[in-house]
């Protein structure tokens, strides 16, 4: 049994600062707990953080008006897609210039318990790091080109479409050709139920 409603839950999780002492507390979440697709991707950008909303930047723009091809007030709509994520904070950036790993307290505080309240129809992992923690040890192009499974509900996992991420699509050709309209097929269908 739940120890408190999904409203509760979600207030909790946008006022914490457990992570303080190492990055600055803005935890990004929209979406309502019966909302058709889950998404779970690796943590929010620095302009995402900014702005509250997720996907607000180039990877949101691409995922959503070329790889689903849905407008934005769907795309935003809490009745249809949740989104979550690994670390819900921007966990600022790392000596190479990436974006650091999210603190690991995070998905135990957060996503993990957030599953239990969850309804939706599919799962969207965005990125390696929101396969891995689902599929440790699994490799991640396999886990592309398959349909997964959490918690009884198909899963989905995509590269990120994030514009440095050009070497992994130069490498995986079969992604757009084939991959991706099994993917945007997925995702109308499961909009339209």
């Amino acid at each position: 049994m739940l120890e408190k409603n999904f409203d509760q839950f979600v207030t909790d999780l946008k006022n914490c600062t457990r992570c303080a002492n190492i990055l600055n507390p803005a935890p990004v979440f929209l979406g309502n707990q019966d909302a058709k697709i889950v998404h779970i991707s690796q943590a929010p950008s620095n302009k995402v953080s900014q702005t509250k909303k997720p996907f607000t930047d180039a990877s949101g723009k691409k995922l959503r008006d070329e790889w689903y091809q849905v407008n934005e007030e769907t795309f935003y709509d809490p009745a249809k897609f949740c989104f979550l994520a690994v670390g819900l904070c921007y966990p600022g950036k790392n000596k190479s210039g990436g974006d650091k790993q999210p603190p690991a307290i995070c998905s135990k505080l957060w996503l993990d318990p957030a599953l239990d309240y969850l309804q939706n129809k599919l799962f969207i992992l965005v990125g390696n790091k929101a396969a891995q923690h689902f599929f440790k040890g699994q490799d991640f192009a396999e886990l592309i080109f398959q349909t997964q499974e959490i918690h009884g509900k198909p899963t989905i996992v995509l590269p990120h479409p994030s514009p440095l991420n050009i070497k992994w699509f130069k490498d995986h050709p079969d992604f757009y050709q084939y991959r991706l309209p099994e993917i945007r097929a997925m995702v109308q269908t499961m909009l339209e139920k």
